[in-house]
This record gives structure tokens, sequence and C-alpha cells, in this order.
């Protein structure tokens, strides 16, 4: 035993997923319609990137043979997972990677005009002090961003919005309108969304004076339910190991089972993050991080030559990670559900995603197409030598 590094390229899915159909979403496949368009000189942007998609170590690693493609032989276990869990929620997909299913339905928010109850809407503005909101609609966040900012600096009122996830979000100025502010916002919106079986209240802080300068900033802050049973984040700190979250991660499982957090800005400076995470670590820990540039910056914007190009940086720095490894490590590279951005709308894509496992002392083998996340989870529990838990089935 020695430690476990799980990473999450949030919203990276191969297609494929069993149920698609059900969730508007099939013949979605992030990956493969990402290569091909590489492959077409479809994303390609001057001073970014061009020509075919070039990920090396993650095709060595079993990514082109995950997604059906043809590829070089392996040098680690790999396939593909299904999601069980009801919905395509952020942490519907992370959840089920730790170990535990979301098997109730969420709460969402309809689509059209509106869409918050108006009796929500009364209860924030009296709770909040508010002269009123802007939005209240389904949108992208750049998008209400850049059509409500400036009405939102001059009037106070913060910017309302959701998707097609459990989730309502508030965005606000960092300075006009306060960090701190947005935040307590937040809390509130919280208690007010549990009836409402709502997953997450995200607050979306942004700078910049006009809709050309507006940016949404690092401080970004998700307040999730907490797991409906314990994960293998759980039972590792209950054994007395640490669980060192990179990035969002600690959010999405509201800080449960979360021995120390380590946010940054932007994919790079989370795979730095994680690097030094791996300095600290000690045998029986867990690095959990996830990259949530793919999904924020490219899926949902449906960026395709910004995805393929984040892609291959994040593919440039594995040897970095390769070096660090200890003899007995386990690493596994994953995702938690699709973002297609060749799809229709911006929401997620209901997917398979990928699973490459790898170490220094892991034979190179097939591991099919499992079942359920649950089965990425359970892998590294068994790896640190946790006993079996109710959900899922090691591969290791």
């Amino acid at each position: 035993m020695a430690r476990a590094i799980l990473m999450v390229l949030d919203s990276f899915g191969v297609g494929r997923a069993p149920d698609a159909a059900a969730y508007g979403d099939e013949g979605s496949d992030t990956h493969g319609h990402i290569r091909a368009a590489a492959s077409e000189g479809k994303a390609d942007r001057e001073g970014l990137r061009s020509g075919p998609l070039d990920v090396p170590h993650l095709d060595a690693l079993g990514l082109a043979r995950a997604g059906g493609l043809k590829g070089p032989e392996p040098h680690g276990l790999w396939g593909t997972a299904a999601e069980t869990s009801k919905g395509k929620d952020t942490p519907s997909g992370h959840w089920e990677i730790a170990g535990v299913p979301v098997t109730f339905d969420w709460g969402y928010f309809p689509e059209g005009e509106e869409t918050f109850p108006p009796e929500l809407i009364a209860e924030l503005l009296d709770a909040g002090d508010l002269p009123g909101t802007l939005a209240n609609r389904h949108g992208s966040g750049t998008q209400v961003i850049a059509e409500f900012g400036e009405e939102h600096i001059a009037g106070g009122k913060p910017i309302l919005y959701t998707s097609a996830d459990s989730v309502l979000q508030i965005a606000a100025h960092e300075t006009h309108f306060g960090l701190e502010r947005l935040y307590e916002l937040c809390l509130v919106a919280r208690r007010l969304v549990d009836p409402l079986n709502i997953g997450r209240v995200i607050a979306r802080p942004f700078v910049g004076e006009t809709t050309e300068t507006f940016k949404r900033t690092a401080n970004r802050r998700d307040y999730a339910v907490p797991p409906p049973e314990p994960t293998v984040l759980d039972r590792l700190v209950e054994r007395g190991s640490r669980v060192i979250a990179i990035g969002k991660i600690g959010d999405i499982f509201a800080h449960r089972g979360i021995s120390e957090v380590r946010k940054a800005a932007g994919n790079m400076a989370l795979f730095d993050a994680m690097l030094g995470a791996l300095d600290d670590a000690e045998d029986g820990d867990l690095v959990f991080a996830n990259f949530i540039d793919f999904d924020s910056e490219f899926g949902h914007r449906r960026d395709v030559a910004g995805y393929a190009a984040a892609l291959e940086a994040f593919d440039a720095r594995l040897p970095e990670l390769f070096a660090k490894l200890r003899d007995a490590d386990l690493a596994i590279i994953t995702a938690d559900h699709g973002c297609d951005p060749t799809w229709r709308g911006s929401d997620h894509t209901r997917e398979r995603v990928p699973v490459l496992a790898f170490g220094p002392g892991l034979a190179p083998r097939p591991i099919g197409d499992r079942g359920s996340f649950a089965d990425i989870g359970e892998s590294a529990a068994a790896h640190l030598g946790l006993p079996p838990g109710p959900h899922g089935k090691s591969f290791i």
C-alpha cells in the first residue's frame, strides 16, 4: 500500500452511455468529437493549436482505445465506466466515483422565463436585504454576466441563473457587491433550496467594469448537500488517512471526508497543486483532484479548439506526475460526465467516462466497460487497504 491519486478531467466523456437517449444525448461523445474535429482541421485556432489531437501520454495509457479508437498498446489498465446515478450533475458523478451512487431524483428548475419560484425569490430578497434580482432563468454564466453585469453594478441586484443541472447560481461583482456578501447570500439560498432537493448553490464572482472586460474569478464557491452515505473519502479519514482535495473537490463533498483543501486557478495551477500534494502525501493517503477548465471554460462554452488545447496541455504535464509516483502508487484518470463541445445547447452530456489506471507496479490490461463509476472508488479503496464498500467492485 502506498498512495492513490484520483484525477477527474471534468466533463471528459467518451460517449456511448447506455442510457444517453433518455437524456437527449444519444450520439454525444466529448472525446471522439474533439478528436474528429481536430483531425478535420476544425479545432485549429491561430496562436493556440492546429492539426490532429496530440495526446501521446494519454493514448499510451489507453485513452484512444477507451474511446473505441485504434491506439498504441496501453501501458496501464484501461477501460470505461457508465454512470448509474440519476442525472448528469457534478455531485452525482463525483459521489459515484467515490463509491456512493445517487439513487434519488434531484430537484430542477424548469425552463422558461422566471424559472425560480416567486416565494423563493421573495425570501431571498428579504433575507439578503436586496433591491431585486436579475436574469432568473436558464443560461450560460458568461452570457448572463455579459448581459446583466452592468445593470448589476448600477443597481446592486445579484444575477440568478440555472442550467439543466440541479443548481442555483448567483453571480455578483467581487468589489461592487462584495465577495463575502455573495458567500453569505449563497448560504441563505442554500437553506432556502434544501426543501426543493437542489444539489448545489454556486457563488460566481466576477470582476471588470464593462461587458467587454467582465471576467469570472477563481473565487467560485460551491455549496453542496452532503452525500447520503459514507464515501471512500469518509472511510479513509475515519481510518486515520488523509484526503487532500485539489480544486473544487472539497465543495462537491460538502467538505465531508476531506482532510485538506488546496485551491488554484486554472488547470495548470491545479496540476501544480496536485504535484505539491504528492510531495506531502504519505502511505495510505488519497490525493483527489478536479480539473475544472475542461468543463467550465471549454465544454459549456462549446469551444472545441480550447478543449483540444487544454487536453494537450494536460497531457504534456503527465511526465512530471510519472516521475513523482512511488513504487506502490496507484493513479487513475477519469471524468464525472460529458460536456460535448460539438453538441447542441451548453449543458452536460450523458456519457461513459474513461478509466485509465497506472502505477509503477501495475501490469497493463483492459478492464472492460465497468457498470458503475463506483468501481473507480472501490479500486482506490482496495489499493489503500480498505475493506469493500456496499457499491462497486474493484478492478485492481
